[in-house]
């Protein structure tokens, strides 16, 4: 047991590790062909009422999370102040995208809300809808993108509509997951431990009375979460209105980096469709925060829109802003958040 404490902190320090360097292999990428005075140059250009607003969508995006934790909790009879959830949210932020596929964001919010006195069913299940309406509102935009603006997908996206497919394929399998684990409990935990018991047989994995224990308890959180959302039909259908509007802050983000560079020419709808297109293709990418992926796809994607030497800035800003600058904050919190308790631990001793 002595170990365990040594053991996370060297785990944690090795995802740490291995996200700056993908973040410093990522930028050498995009920026070694490119003249940085000129990147410099296309940043300075920018009007600082379009970077404040930009500013503003990113915050929005992080804080719109914490207002939905917090409209959800109090439907549980247990929620803390808003400024907490908000902080919910940025420490989620923060493990989401120093882990891959963002799986670090949920367990910190967890142990945060539990130390909270939030009662682990309670949390768990807000979670759990944030989550799958997140979700479920990325499957439907990149549906309804194919079916009523597949022109512009073929068009600007070219080789990547494959990356496209398979983020969008792998959203939408998830959701049909966990609807099923909520409709059809049961039979997703025999199929479940059926899974196992292959593994089993084929070496893959040891019999485990923890695992299952993990399958039966997850099945339980689910289906809780289904009565739930039938009991607060018209209270679920306005947080995921609001989970359309967070999603569509990050896509306005970069329409507004395009206007404030002194760009025109092309359509806020377009701008915010492609951008919402590179989200759906890398959200489920096993990579901290996306990283070189997102980058990487948003220069061949965004080339024909940023033009006479903005591409390299732009992008250094968009993803600046709506991704370092909120893990900065992120980081922030989380350093706060640990020096609260271990001060408040100091004193209770």
């Amino acid at each position: 047991m002595k170990h365990q404490p040594a053991k996370k902190f060297m785990k944690q320090g090795c995802q740490l590790l291995f996200f700056l360097l993908l973040m410093a292999l990522t930028f050498y990428t995009i920026f070694h062909n490119n003249d940085i005075g000129e990147v410099l140059t296309a940043i300075n250009s920018l009007q600082p009422s379009f970077f404040f607003l930009a500013v503003l969508c990113a915050m929005f995006f992080v804080c719109t999370e914490g207002f939905m934790i917090w409209y959800l909790l109090r439907l549980t009879g247990k929620a803390p102040k808003l400024i907490r959830c908000f902080g919910y949210s940025f420490i989620g932020f923060f493990f989401s995208g120093i882990t891959p596929s963002a799986t670090g964001g949920q367990p910190a919010q967890l142990v945060s809300m539990k130390k909270d006195g939030i009662p682990f069913g309670d949390a768990t299940l807000t979670l759990m809808a944030v989550a799958l309406l997140y979700k479920l509102v990325l499957v439907f935009t990149g549906i309804g993108l194919l079916f009523f603006r597949k022109d512009i997908l073929y068009a600007y996206l070219g080789g990547y509509m494959t990356l496209y497919y398979l983020g969008l394929f792998l959203n939408a399998l998830l959701v049909v997951l966990l609807l099923l684990v909520m409709f059809h409990g049961q039979w997703m935990e025999r199929l479940l431990l059926s899974i196992e018991q292959l593994g089993i047989r084929l070496g893959l994995c040891r019999l485990s009375e923890k695992r299952r224990t993990v399958f039966h308890q997850t099945v339980s959180d689910y289906q809780h979460a289904l009565g739930f959302f039938l009991s607060h039909k018209l209270k679920i259908l306005f947080v995921t209105f609001c989970t359309f509007l967070q999603r569509s802050s990050l896509f306005l983000l970069t329409y507004l980096i395009y206007r404030g560079m002194g760009l025109s020419g092309f359509h806020a709808v377009t701008v915010m469709l492609l951008q919402a297109a590179i989200y759906i293709a890398v959200d489920m990418l096993p990579l901290p925060g996306s990283q070189g992926i997102s980058e990487l796809m948003y220069h061949a994607v965004f080339a024909p829109v940023f033009t006479g030497g903005t591409l390299a800035a732009s992008m250094c800003i968009t993803r600046g802003i709506s991704f370092y600058f909120l893990l900065l904050l992120g980081f922030a919190t989380v350093c706060r958040e640990y020096c609260f308790r271990k001060a408040s631990g100091a004193s209770g001793s």
